[in-house]
C-alpha cells in the first residue's frame, strides 16, 4: 500500500483517475465475466473473481516497471475475448425461447413458421404449441402498439402486433433469449448474456399471458400509420427474423432492446433513438403520441386511461381474445394521414 500513499501524495488528481480508471475496469470485467456464457460455471465463477483480482493487484502492489506494461496487455486480453464473443443460436435455451420463429416472403405472401401459442395455466406452467401460417401482405389492415407494465410507470415492456382485415393478429416482441441454466436478471442485459429474440405468436400467448396470468398492466394502443408505412414496417420486421435465424445477435439493455429494436426497423432518426423515453420505455408511449402516431382526438392522459386493457376476474384468452381485449379501446377514430407517416 506504500504505493497508493505515494501515488496520492505526489500525483493528486491523475493517480485517483488512475485508480478509478482500475476500479471500475475491474468492476465491469468482473460483472461481464460473471454474466457472460462461458461453459463450465466454474470457469464463468473463477474468471469473474480471479480477473478483476489480478488487475487490482497489479494496480496497487505491484512495482510499477511491471504492472505499466501488464495492465494493458490484461485489458487488451479482455477486450478482445469481448468483442469477438460470438452469439448463437444453438444453446439449451428456456422452454419460451427453444423454437425461434422463421418468415420467408414470396411475392405478396409471407410463409412463417413455429409461431408460438403456448397455453398457459401459471406463467411457469404451460404446454407449448406452434403452427404455420400464411399471411397476404394486401390484407394487413393495422398496428397496434403494446406496453406492459409490471412495476412502476418508468419501464415496460413494448411490443407490436399487426393486424389482418380476416380478424387475426400476429404479435411480434422483441426479447432476451435466455438459456435454462440462468434465471432472469435485468442486470445480465448489459453485457453479453442473452441474445436477440423476436417472439413471433398469437395475441392469446403473447399479450394474453401478461393480462390474465401475470396480472400486469398491459395498454393498446392503435399506430396510425399509413398503408404504405405498415408494409414497410411488416417487411422489415419479417426479414429481421429471417435474419436472426442464421445470424444471431447480442441483446444489450442500453442500445440493442425491445423499444430501440421497433424503431430500428421503423427506420426512425438517430435522434428519436436518443429521446429519454425510449430508455424509460414506460414512457414510449407519449413519444410516439408527440410523434402523431396515436389517436389525437383525446389529450394522452385520458388516452392511455381509456388503452388499458380490462380484463374480467378469472379471465382466460380465448380464441375470441383479440376481439374482447379491441371491445372498449378508442381505435376507430382514423385521422387523415400523409402517405410518408
Amino acid at each position: 500500500m506504500n504505493k497508493l500513499h505515494h501515488n496520492s501524495s505526489t500525483h493528486g488528481w491523475l493517480f485517483w483517475v488512475k485508480t478509478s480508471g482500475a476500479c471500475l475496469f475491474s468492476l465491469y470485467s468482473a460483472a461481464a465475466l460473471y454474466y457472460s456464457t462461458l461453459t463450465p460455471d466454474i470457469l464463468r465463477l473463477s474468471l469473474s473473481i480471479i480477473f478483476p483480482l489480478l488487475v487490482l493487484g497489479m494496480f496497487f502492489f505491484i512495482p510499477a516497471r511491471i504492472s505499466r506494461p501488464t495492465i494493458p496487455v490484461l485489458c487488451a486480453i479482455f477486450a478482445i475475448w469481448y468483442l469477438t464473443d460470438p452469439p448463437r443460436n444453438h444453446r439449451d435455451w428456456a422452454g419460451e425461447y427453444a423454437l425461434p420463429a422463421d418468415a420467408v416472403l414470396t411475392g405478396r405472401t409471407v410463409h412463417i413458421q413455429n409461431i408460438r401459442n403456448f397455453k398457459y395455466k401459471t406463467e411457469t406452467d404451460y404446454t407449448p404449441r406452434y403452427y404455420d401460417a400464411e399471411y397476404n401482405l394486401d390484407d394487413l389492415s393495422s398496428v397496434d402498439m403494446i406496453t406492459s407494465y409490471w412495476a412502476g410507470e418508468s419501464i415496460a415492456h413494448v411490443f407490436l402486433t399487426f393486424g389482418f382485415k380476416d380478424g387475426h393478429h400476429l404479435a411480434i416482441s422483441i426479447e432476451t433469449r435466455r438459456q435454462k441454466r440462468f434465471p432472469y436478471s435485468a442486470i445480465a442485459g448489459f453485457f453479453h448474456h442473452y441474445e436477440m429474440f423476436y417472439v413471433t405468436a398469437d395475441e392469446q400467448d403473447l399479450i394474453g399471458v401478461r393480462t390474465d396470468i401475470r396480472k400486469e398492466r398491459v395498454y393498446l394502443y392503435r399506430l396510425f400509420i399509413s398503408p404504405q408505412t405498415r408494409e414497410r414496417l411488416f417487411k422489415s420486421y419479417l426479414s429481421e427474423i429471417h435474419f436472426l435465424h442464421s445470424h444471431p445477435r447480442w441483446y444489450n439493455t442500453l442500445a440493442d432492446n425491445c423499444t430501440t429494436e421497433i424503431l430500428s426497423r421503423a427506420g426512425a432518426q438517430l435522434h428519436y433513438r436518443l429521446d429519454w423515453r425510449v430508455l424509460l420505455s414506460g414512457y414510449t408511449a407519449s413519444l410516439a403520441y408527440d410523434l402523431g402516431l396515436l389517436n389525437p382526438q383525446y389529450d394522452f392522459p385520458t388516452l392511455k386511461r381509456l388503452s388499458r386493457i380490462q380484463r374480467p376476474d378469472g379471465a382466460t384468452p380465448d380464441a375470441h381474445y383479440s376481439q374482447e381485449i379491441r371491445a372498449d379501446l378508442p381505435l376507430n377514430e382514423v385521422p387523415t394521414l400523409s402517405q410518408n407517416k
